[in-house]
């Protein structure tokens, strides 16, 4: 059995004494030297090689060209486009290891499967990955630089999590987070994701003036921001949550975010959320768990689907395919009506 194309990478020859850039190409083994001895300058030859390489003229064949190269050229071109850059750059820093060295056309359903056993990771998170992977070689073929497209086999996405939280446990949860070092932003973390109903990213990238305390409105959407299909909305402030935010008001700036430390805006709560969730004794919670706290609160309490989609920025069919149970009103009609005698004529 042939052994796997490595890709092109520097070699020590010991019979010349010079450091050499060794690859396969159509088949055929290739060499060129670096010439020097010092392998600082030897990286530095095969750097500026690799880069000359990569400006090659016309599509290659997907055998040619390596995973990592194209990963790392879709990662250059969207990072201005995208959302979330970072998840980009998340998505890869996990991917590299596996396929480093690997071409393009052994990216296959074998090879995939691989991945995700190797890989150690949730299935959320192994897609998540090859979803990253999939778009890097679509892109690819898109722009000319490969012939022709790649399958990327994703594994199948796993159920979604229905968990979401009592009244009772999302009070312990609050008072958990107002005894850690993180005291001063996740609580009010917490209350916005509960009151609001608004996902993690949206709610990090909230400014002060997108909020407006004397007309009482939250507007989640941000100027020249692309539109998605994970609509944010503009919502009035709840009661409850009004007092919260103007004493946070008094902590922050013009300008400023309303999660920060110290002024500085917070890229994750990951970890101080999961430690708030174990010093209040809950499992299974992740910061989207508020979304799925907010939208069931809604529904238990009679609350039109119209006008709690509209309040969620949540399309009315996911609202009541996915917590249209919880509703007061839910099927009664159908339930009496299944129990009752027909009216005699």
């Amino acid at each position: 059995m042939p052994r796997r194309n490595q890709g092109p990478r520097l070699r020590w020859l010991s019979k010349r004494q010079c450091y050499y850039i060794t690859w396969t190409e159509r088949g055929r083994s290739r060499e060129r030297s670096t010439g020097t001895a010092d392998r600082d300058r030897a990286e530095a030859v095969f750097g500026d090689w690799l880069r000359c390489r990569g400006r090659r003229i016309g599509p290659s064949d997907p055998n040619e060209i390596l995973v990592t190269e194209l990963l790392a050229e879709y990662a250059l071109a969207k990072v201005d486009e995208v959302m979330a850059p970072r998840a980009i750059g998340c998505a890869i820093d996990g991917l590299t290891p596996f396929w480093h060295g690997r071409m393009v056309g052994e990216v296959t359903k074998q090879t995939c499967k691989l991945y995700g056993k190797e890989r150690c990771r949730s299935a959320n998170t192994v897609r998540r990955e090859l979803s990253v992977m999939r778009a890097a070689i679509n892109f690819a073929h898109e722009e000319g630089r490969i012939t022709r497209p790649i399958h990327v086999e994703l594994p199948k996405s796993p159920e979604s999590r229905k968990r979401w939280l009592t009244r009772v446990e999302a009070a312990r949860l609050v008072g958990s987070s107002k005894t850690s070092a993180a005291r001063l932003y996740m609580p009010l973390f917490i209350l916005l994701g509960l009151y609001t109903g608004r996902r993690k990213e949206a709610l990090l990238s909230l400014r002060w003036p997108q909020v407006d305390l004397v007309a009482g409105l939250i507007d989640f959407e941000i100027t020249g921001r692309r539109r998605t299909s994970k609509r944010r909305g503009v919502i009035p402030i709840p009661s409850r949550l009004l007092p919260h935010l103007r004493r946070a008001r008094e902590r922050g700036t013009d300008l400023g975010y309303v999660l920060h430390r110290n002024g500085v805006r917070i890229l994750d709560v990951k970890k101080g959320f999961s430690a708030a969730c174990k010093r209040a004794g809950l499992e299974d919670v992740t910061p989207h768990t508020l979304r799925h706290t907010a939208a069931t609160w809604l529904m238990q309490r009679g609350t039109p689907i119209w006008e709690a989609a509209g309040y969620l920025a949540m399309s009315e069919n996911m609202l009541r395919e996915v917590y249209g149970h919880h509703h007061p009103d839910f099927q009664r009609e159908a339930a009496e009506n299944i129990g009752s005698r027909p009216k005699r004529a």
